[in-house]
């Protein structure tokens, strides 16, 4: 049986792994000990404990990858000639694991709420917890950046702690930029009622946002005062690809994974990438269009002789953008459109239904 590696065990990482452990022999490599998702920051924010049902899940409860060899390590390199990733394992021991074909599936960083650092359990459970005290303690809250976490990271607290002042500021004259415009006004709306201030046309004046939340104010080089609150969220979406463990040919200009319509790698044709570091297009859409399916695919093709099929990109962002509210979760069609789940269907339908079984293909319970 040919063997896979999965290099990064994030969303997207898990979904291709179970869609490929009764094809192949998978092997998984992730600096935490389960997945834990980049996505809905403004509700990890507000509501970690809820958050984490859903979000931060060991491996050892997917009942589909039972048949997935899962390594807690950090990818220190990759041998191209040789077919090898190197790990260092938690426990600080060196490991090289063979591949026939290696998905590299690592992310990006993005703030306090995505990064490669290894971490155990603890050290999760601490970066949940403590974002969350902060912001609960605090009395005035600047948001920083115009894309969907920063929208629904102030929307989140400003419905969770409604005595706080909440202040949102972005570069252009609406935020999100990359969703139709139709879905903007509804956001908006949905701001002003939760009693967000929002301030267009502001751009933060630094290089390197903080990767944490931060108390000194806010200059800009849009020429506006500088803005001070008890806590500053750098929510401005200037992401680092997890890849310097890869060899510099296998990256484009800005260090993202090059990739060719069918998520290979142009001249390792065993490489795939997918997710948020692949440079599939502008919006490295592959994470969030089920992109892991089609993968699969291509994989099992390509050791098989077959046909592949082109990943196509959307020419625009989808989604959940407020994440779920007391009312229940609205979810934005590429023509701006919503359509809502109610509250009660959240709990009792979407999340254990549709997503634990038939997206994962089964939870355990805790």
């Amino acid at each position: 049986m040919k063997r896979v590696v999965i290099a990064g065990l994030g969303d997207t990482g898990v979904l291709t792994a179970i869609k490929l452990a009764r094809h192949a022999r998978v092997t998984g490599i992730s600096s935490k000990p389960g997945l834990v998702s980049g996505q809905e920051l403004g509700w990890r924010l507000a509501r970690p404990d809820q958050w984490a049902r859903h979000n931060w899940i060991p491996f050892t409860r997917f009942r589909a990858l039972d048949r997935v060899e899962t390594l807690h390590g950090t990818l220190t390199a990759l041998d191209v000639e040789s077919r090898c990733v190197l790990v260092e394992l938690a426990d600080g021991g060196i490991q090289q694991v063979p591949y026939d074909a290696l998905v590299v599936a690592t992310g990006v960083s993005n703030g306090f709420w995505r990064t490669p650092a290894l971490q155990g359990t603890d050290q999760v459970d601490a970066g949940l917890r403590d974002p969350h005290e902060r912001l609960a303690a605090a009395r005035s809250v600047i948001v920083v950046g115009g894309g969907a976490a920063a929208v629904s990271s102030a929307a989140q607290i400003a419905t969770t702690w409604p005595d706080t002042r909440v202040d949102l500021y972005y570069p252009g004259e609406r935020a999100l930029a990359g969703h139709h415009p139709r879905t903007w006004k509804t956001v908006q709306r949905r701001l002003t009622d939760a009693g967000v201030r929002l301030h267009p046309g502001h751009r933060a004046d630094v290089d390197s946002p903080p990767a944490e939340l931060t108390c000194e104010p806010v200059r800009w080089s849009t020429g506006q005062p500088p803005a001070s609150a008890d806590l500053v969220l750098w929510a401005i979406g200037r992401v680092v690809p997890n890849t310097g463990w890869l060899p510099a040919e296998l990256l484009d200009e800005h260090g993202f994974v090059r990739v060719t319509p069918t998520l290979q790698v142009p001249g390792h044709p065993e490489i795939f990438a997918i997710g948020d570091v692949a440079a599939t297009d502008p919006l490295r859409s592959s994470a969030r269009n089920r992109a892991d399916g089609l993968l699969a695919r291509n994989i099992r093709a390509h050791f098989d002789g077959g046909a592949m099929k082109a990943y196509r990109a959307p020419t625009r962002r989808w989604g959940s953008v407020l994440g779920i509210q007391p009312n229940g979760l609205e979810v934005f069609a590429p023509n701006g459109r919503a359509f809502r789940f109610p509250a009660w269907s959240f709990e009792r339908v979407l999340m254990p239904t549709i997503v634990r079984w038939g997206i994962y293909r089964g939870i355990r319970r805790r």
